[in-house]
């Protein structure tokens, strides 16, 4: 490695939080925590990662308590007494190694089909109706139920400062409920939620502005939005620094202190004429720090190895380039998704430059909580 490693071991701070590296560890579902709850098992994944060199984790996708919120099996909750204390745990394990940790607060909305649990008779809630034949798939969401959603938000949001986290990150990419909200495809509301980009924000822009309001002004809140979704690759939200700018602006004025900028790939420039990812637009617009993510330190294989169903295995790969633009400031933090998840040692093989002793990703990964 060439590059300046130092710059990804900086602490970072941020009014009263203080990471210890630059390493934040990607958010990533992975299905372990039966009857939402996290176990012993849970606490030691993240511990590991703490003890390892990361900076910061946020946590896998957490649902909040909305009866519709979640999507998949053996996802943990963030509601609940069970749930909380298992999350406590978590949040000591993290502390005692010199870590940082933040839930996912999660909803996943029309992406829900009926029959998840924990309730199968509850289908998804978007901001569109969906019919099939007489039975509602998507249950439009009211007034009320958009209400109701928020106040899931703040709650959970109140009990991870209550349990020590360290800040809260809400969920608005990828296709998910807030993400249905900005996206015109999804949203073909035609009250205040509907419409304009500014209209189809104002759920999320509302969300944070109840976050805020139930933490309190030094209590960091994360936002993760992306361009892509899961439905579809080549989406886009935006196509100019100027609309990027006037989509970020209301929610960095709602309470948002950094923006996590999902990209499948971090060294792609998000728009013609500038090399700046998506992390560095957003920085140089809103002026608050930003987390890059895409592919960092594996080579170039494809994001479906996550979700789909290829055998291809990603090796690892130099992060030199990613370095440079550390370096120079482009972005703030960096998360690391697959090469972290299946070797909890990452961030200590990059600093020491053993990056021949870095595992190799798998889909066989997922199948346990190395």
């Amino acid at each position: 490695m060439t590059a300046p490693a130092h710059a990804l071991f900086e602490p970072f701070r941020l009014g009263n939080l203080e990471l210890p590296t630059r390493v934040v560890m990607a958010p990533m579902t992975r299905n372990f925590s039966p009857g939402g709850i996290p176990d012993a098992q849970v606490v030691e994944y993240y511990r590991r990662r703490a003890a390892a060199g990361v900076g910061l984790i946020v946590t896998e996708g957490t649902t909040v308590g909305h009866k519709a919120a979640n999507g998949y099996p053996n996802v943990p909750h963030f509601y609940g007494d069970e749930a909380l204390a298992g999350w406590k745990q978590v949040v000591d394990a993290v502390h005692a190694e010199g870590g940082r940790i933040v839930p996912q607060l999660w909803h996943v909305g029309a992406v829900r089909r009926l029959g998840t649990e924990p309730d199968p008779s509850v289908p998804g809630y978007g901001p569109t109706e969906k019919v099939k034949d007489g039975k509602v798939l998507v249950h439009g969401m009211t007034r009320e139920d958009i209400q109701e959603v928020i106040a899931a938000f703040a709650q959970a949001a109140r009990d991870a400062q209550a349990i020590g986290m360290d800040g809260v990150e809400i969920h608005g990419a990828h296709g998910y409920l807030i993400d249905q909200f900005f996206w015109e495809g999804s949203n073909q509301r035609t009250d205040e939620y509907g419409g304009s980009l500014a209209n189809r924000s104002r759920f999320a822009i509302e969300l944070v502005q109840a976050v805020r309001a139930a933490v309190g002004p030094d209590f960091p809140i994360i936002f993760r939005f992306s361009q892509w979704k899961q439905q579809d690759y080549s989406a886009r939200l935006v196509t100019t620094p100027e609309a990027l700018g006037e989509f970020l602006k209301p929610l960095s004025d709602a309470g948002v202190d950094i923006f996590h900028c999902s990209t499948r790939r971090f060294w792609i420039p998000e728009f013609e004429g500038s090399d700046l990812n998506l992390a560095g637009w957003t920085r140089e617009l809103t002026g608050k720090p930003t987390i890059t993510v895409g592919n960092v330190g594996l080579d170039g294989s494809e994001f479906l190895q996550f979700f789909g169903h290829t055998e291809e295995v990603a090796q690892p790969a130099s992060i030199d380039g990613l370095l440079e633009r550390l370096d120079k400031g482009e972005f703030d933090l960096v998360a690391v998704g697959r090469a972290l998840l299946v070797d909890p040692e990452w961030a200590l093989k990059v600093r020491d430059g053993r990056i021949g002793d870095i595992k190799p990703f798998s889909r066989a990964a997922l199948g346990t909580l190395a």
